[in-house]
């Protein structure tokens, strides 16, 4: 009996709040777009600000807009009227997310931000508010039913929704993509996942070159050196021509006698598989398993006959990357 009296209410909060975005999606207009194309374009940062759960959802999608490429932080609206407002600078936006938009919290924010002219966007819920008349950009949510009738909860969720819709929408407008948002997200296990084939490849002088005409008893003492289990072979343009792989080696050494003698272009695999720097990593460890090899060449886009690394599949699994 106690289950199902939880799950009824769980199941009423939840169709509360998928109401709440369904009317806040059909509230949408211009205002949306126009907000969406000064965050895009601010040459500075992004300032959020809200009181009590506002303050905590404004907090969440600061970090948001951060991930994604638009520097932002979040200010706490009672510390602001104590000097914090010296955080905020002309070129800056400043959003301002409150349910009243009467809070008197963010009084002295507003007048601050009209008082230098710094552009306001307002998130609120009632026209009649102080907020909602000094935005210059006013984004307005519903009005909706809360769960329980008086705690923040559709009200929240909406205001959340909105801020993770300018988030992204901000993404596309600047053409944010993945390589960009590996730069900011370095560590974890999304940073591990987001690597390139650049970041984990072997480079210079660890690459193991050799000559097309180098004779394999010579080429063996640079895959020993080299300890990759794999040589790249060039022509004298230093393109390159194919691969030799140790196993390779010990197959046709077991077919033929006094063969350490032969050019390694005799031996080796023309046409090796190859792999664009700018791949992620996790590509190339598909690719590994699709050919069954355990190396990929790497070039760049302007030369697939130019090798400028090795990455081995023993790079991407100490990276953690599956």
């Amino acid at each position: 009996m106690i289950k199902k009296r939880f799950l009824k209410t769980a199941k009423n909060v939840i169709d509360l709040e998928i109401k709440a975005l369904q009317k806040l999606k059909r509230s949408l207009n211009k205002s949306f777009d126009n907000a969406v194309i000064k965050i895009s374009n601010c040459s500075s940062k992004v300032v959020l600000c809200g009181v009590g759960k506002s303050g905590l959802v404004a907090s969440k999608i600061a970090a948001t807009l951060s991930s994604v490429g638009t520097p932002s932080f979040y200010l706490s609206a009672s510390d602001s009227s104590h000097g914090d407002l010296g955080s905020i600078t002309k070129r800056d936006i400043l959003i301002l997310i409150s349910y009243s938009g009467q809070s008197n919290e963010l009084k002295n924010i507003i007048q601050y931000a009209n008082r230098n002219k710094i552009l306001l966007i307002g998130i609120v819920s009632k026209k009649d508010s102080i907020l909602y008349k000094a935005s210059d950009i006013k984004l307005l949510i519903p009005q909706f039913n809360e769960a329980g009738g008086i705690v923040p909860t559709s009200s929240t969720t909406a205001q959340l929704a909105l801020g993770d819709a300018l988030a992204i929408s901000a993404m596309n407008y600047k053409k944010f993509d993945k390589l960009d948002f590996k730069k900011i997200h370095p560590a974890g296990s999304l940073g591990a996942q987001l690597k390139t084939v650049e970041d984990i490849m072997v480079t210079g002088k660890k690459i193991p070159f050799v000559d097309q005409s180098l004779r394999i008893n010579d080429a063996l003492k640079i895959l020993s050196s080299k300890k990759l289990g794999i040589l790249i072979i060039q022509d004298k343009n230093k393109k390159t021509k194919g691969i030799v792989t140790d196993g390779q080696i010990r197959r046709v050494n077991l077919k033929r006698i006094n063969f350490n003698l032969l050019p390694i272009k005799k031996i080796m695999t023309t046409k090796p598989v190859s792999i664009e720097k700018d791949e992620l990593a996790a590509k190339a460890l598909s690719l590994m398993n699709e050919k069954k090899i355990t190396s990929l060449a790497v070039h760049n886009k302007k030369d697939k006959l130019k090798t400028i690394g090795i990455i081995h599949i023993h790079h991407i699994l100490q990276s953690k990357i599956t």
